[in-house]
C-alpha cells in the first residue's frame, strides 16, 4: 500500500472486508485446535470441526487423499535457487561495474523491449523518466481531467530498494536469455539505470565513469524508501506487519464478528440527503455554485528556438567553443553520418566535454526537439 496519498474508498473498504473472508475461509488446517496466529494478511484459519470450517462444510472424500507434490529438492539444488538479493546485502555478490558499460551492454540486450535510454516500448515497461528526486512529486497527481498526467511509477521514482532491481536483472534478464549476465554486468546495468535516473550514492551522482561496487549499492537510500505501509524491513518485519492488518482501520477496513457478516450495506450513511421541492433552496450561504464545467487546463507550447537559446546557443552559435556550430555545414554533414539515433544519443549522454542534455533540464522528447532544430539550421 502507497501512503503518499492515501484515501477510503467505499468500495475498497467492502472489497477489503470480503478479502479478508474469504482468505479467512480459505485457509484451514486438520487440526481440531484453534489457530495460533492469524496469516500474515489478517485472514484466520478455521480448523476443521465436526465435518466443517468455520460455517462451510468440507469434503469428507477429498480431505483424506494424499497429493504427490513431487520430491523434496537435494541441499545443492535449494542452493542455486537461493538466489534472493535483500536490501540488507544479503546475497548480493561482489562484482563492479560503471553506467558507460552498462549503456552498451543495455543498448545490445534491453533496448529492444526498454526502448532508447529506458524510456519503454514495444510493451514493456519505462525505466527511467528524469531526475528521479524531482518526480517524487508525481506520485500524487491523479487524472482528474482528460489529458492529465498520473502517478509516475518508473523504478526510481517508486521502487523502496535498489536491491530488487540488482537481484531482477540477475535472475530475470534478458528476457530471452536469463541467467547469462555475469556478476560486473549486472552491476554496470544498474549503475546505468541509476544514472538514467539521476540518482546520488551517498551524495555523489551517478555519472558514465561512477564505478559501482558492492561496498557503493548498500549505501543506496532510494527517493521512495519510506513511501509504503506496513513497514517490511527488519527481524520484526514479519509481526509488525500482522500488528498493521489486526487494525482494519489502517487499510481502510471495518473490522467484523464472524457472527456479523457484511456484505451488502455494511457501512452506515455518512450523507444527509436533502430533496429539493417548490422551486428549490435558494438561501445557501455563499451560494450554491451552478456551473458544471471542467476545470480548464493551460496548455504550454513547448518553445524549441527559446530552448535552444536558454541551453546551446552558448556553445554552438560560436565555432571557438569547439561544438559544430549553427550554419557550419561541413562540421555537421560528419556528425550527420552517424545518423539521428546516434546523435541523439551522443547529446543525451554527454560527448567530447559537452554535459548530458547540455547541462539542461529539458525532457527527452524536448530535446530531441532541440536537435532537430540544430541539425535543421544546419543543412
Amino acid at each position: 500500500m502507497f501512503k503518499l496519498d492515501r484515501k477510503l474508498i467505499l468500495s475498497a473498504s467492502v472489497f477489503t472486508a470480503a478479502a479478508l473472508f474469504v482468505a479467512g475461509c480459505a485457509g484451514f488446517s486438520n487440526s481440531n485446535t484453534t489457530h495460533a496466529q492469524p496469516s500474515i494478511d489478517g485472514g484466520v484459519y478455521y480448523p476443521v470441526v465436526n465435518g466443517k470450517t468455520g460455517p462451510y462444510l468440507v469434503d469428507r472424500v477429498a480431505m483424506p487423499m494424499k497429493i504427490n507434490n513431487g520430491r523434496i529438492p537435494t541441499e545443492n539444488e535449494l542452493k542455486a535457487w537461493d538466489t534472493d538479493v535483500m536490501a540488507d546485502g544479503t546475497g548480493l555478490p561482489e562484482g563492479h561495474g560503471n553506467a558507460s558499460d552498462g549503456s552498451e551492454i543495455y543498448d545490445a540486450k534491453c533496448g529492444s523491449c526498454h526502448g532508447d535510454f529506458g524510456a519503454g516500448g514495444a510493451g514493456y515497461p519505462s525505466l527511467a523518466k528524469g531526475n528521479a528526486y524531482s518526480m517524487m512529486d508525481t506520485l500524487k497527481s491523479q487524472r482528474s481531467v482528460d489529458g492529465a498526467d498520473g502517478p509516475n511509477r518508473v523504478f526510481g521514482v517508486y521502487w523502496p530498494q535498489a536491491s530488487t532491481l540488482w537481484w531482477y536483472i540477475k535472475d530475470a534478464m534478458p528476457h530471452q536469455a536469463t541467467g547469462t549476465l555475469t556478476e560486473d554486468e549486472v552491476y554496470a546495468l544498474t549503475a546505468y539505470i541509476l544514472k538514467l535516473n539521476e540518482i546520488k550514492i551517498d551524495g555523489v551522482l551517478v555519472d558514465d565513469e561512477y564505478e559501482l561496487d558492492r561496498e557503493k549499492f548498500l549505501k543506496i537510500v532510494m527517493p521512495n524508501r519510506d513511501g509504503f505501509e506496513p513497514n517490511i524491513a527488519g527481524p520484526k518485519s514479519l509481526p509488525g506487519v500482522r500488528a498493521y492488518y489486526a487494525k482494519a482501520e489502517n487499510f481502510g477496513g471495518k473490522k467484523v464478528k464472524p457472527s456479523e457478516r457484511c456484505m451488502k450495506d455494511c457501512q452506515k450513511p455518512t450523507v444527509k440527503n436533502i430533496y429539493v421541492t417548490n422551486g428549490g433552496i435558494k438561501d445557501f450561504v455563499p451560494p450554491m455554485a451552478t456551473a458544471k464545467d471542467l476545470p480548464k487546463v493551460e496548455s504550454k507550447e513547448f518553445n524549441v528556438a527559446k530552448a535552444y537559446e536558454e541551453n546551446c546557443a552558448a556553445c554552438h552559435a560560436n565555432k571557438s567553443m569547439g561544438a559544430p556550430a549553427i550554419g557550419d555545414k561541413k562540421a555537421w554533414a560528419a556528425v550527420n553520418k552517424k545518423g539521428m539515433p546516434a546523435v541523439y544519443k551522443n547529446g543525451m549522454d554527454g560527448i567530447n566535454g559537452m554535459p548530458a542534455k547540455g547541462g539542461s533540464n529539458l525532457s527527452e522528447a524536448e530535446f530531441k526537439l532541440v536537435v532537430d532544430y540544430i541539425v535543421g539550421l544546419s543543412k
